[in-house]
């Protein structure tokens, strides 16, 4: 079980390299949108997984990006490493599994582009990744190291994700943390609570939905108190998306909101993902945002583009955008 040498991108070695861990599937999404998986008489296959969306955003975007997974020794794992390289983004941290599928995620969509999950994971590949196998190399190269929840799920991959961040710490290195909550994946609501806030404190910044914010705190998002009682001390920035409404930001000095804008959405899969992904390239580039109220600003515009633009099309990768379309729709919008 080797690590995937082959394919890897010369820009690793960027000092802007972002590392992101986790899980890459195939997602099975009707080819009508607005009915239910039993009803579609049809399903397109597109590549999915919120880590692995994020990479592929951050190299759209010009950014340098690595992903750390394991997948199965299957058609499916091999198109989505495929996929990777394709995308720019280095596969050095890839494995294949002979002994497990790829993981397999049937998405309802509905008539407003939202989404419903059905998990084809029993277990699947990505969920036996081992400390062992970790590339811990390739995770102290980054400047940032990004990560969600999903792969805190079962073992041996919690201990790996644990074993990877505590890494990365130990470097110096910034975490970045995006919950993305998918409770059909969590024996319970309450263990889903338990297991993403278990690792909340470790991180240097954590982006997170306004429903995300609801279940987490079980209170209202929009009352600021509930979003704060997410805050801690060491936390550089905390970022709560409301969809098509923008994002409100949070860091110790300043706080605030940040306008979306208005396109036809289609599917909602990767918008939060092509956020994030625009996010940590800026971040990359410049950590000053954490402190620069103004730059903090432009860069969330910037994202809000980029999620939005996401929206647009069927499918996470194949929509994720390019900087010339952002910068065109912040331009068009005269936002």
């Amino acid at each position: 079980m080797a690590p995937l040498g082959d394919g890897a991108v010369a820009a690793a070695a960027s000092p802007n390299l972002v590392v992101s861990f986790g899980e890459m599937l195939i997602d099975f999404v009707p080819d009508v949108a607005g009915v239910s998986l039993a009803e579609s008489g049809g399903f397109v296959k597109a590549p999915g997984g919120a880590p692995a969306n994020v990479a592929c955003a951050i190299s759209k975007l010009g950014g340098s990006s690595a992903f750390v997974g394991k997948f199965g020794d299957d058609e499916f794992g091999h198109m989505l490493v495929d996929i990777l390289k394709k995308n720019g983004v280095n596969a050095e941290g890839c494995l294949f599994d002979e002994h497990a599928r790829t993981a397999l995620a049937f998405v309802t969509l509905k008539s407003n582009g939202e989404r419903e999950f059905m998990f084809y994971r029993n277990p699947s590949a990505d969920m036996l990744l081992t400390e062992a196998e970790l590339n811990l190399d390739l995770i102290r190269r980054a400047k940032i190291f990004h990560y969600g929840s999903i792969s805190l799920i079962t073992e041996p991959c919690r201990s790996a994700h644990v074993a990877a961040m505590r890494a990365a710490k130990a470097a110096g290195i910034l975490c970045s943390y995006d919950p993305n909550v998918r409770l059909p994946l969590w024996s319970s609501q309450e263990a889903a609570r338990t297991g993403i806030l278990s690792i909340w404190k470790e991180a240097d910044f954590i982006k997170v939905s306004d429903d995300e914010v609801a279940f987490l705190t079980q209170g209202d998002a929009n009352d600021e108190k509930n979003v704060l009682s997410l805050w801690f001390d060491g936390l550089k920035l905390l970022i709560v998306t409301d969809g098509e409404k923008g994002c409100r930001y949070f860091t110790k000095d300043f706080k605030g909101s940040v306008a979306g804008f208005s396109v036809n959405t289609v599917d909602t899969t990767g918008a939060g993902d092509a956020f994030v992904g625009s996010l940590l390239v800026n971040i990359s580039k410049d950590d000053s945002i954490f402190h620069n109220e103004e730059k903090l600003r432009e860069v969330l515009k910037f994202s809000n583009a980029c999620g939005a633009i996401c929206t647009t099309q069927k499918g996470a990768i194949p929509a994720l955008p390019t900087t010339a379309a952002a910068l065109e729709l912040i331009a068009k919008s005269g936002n």
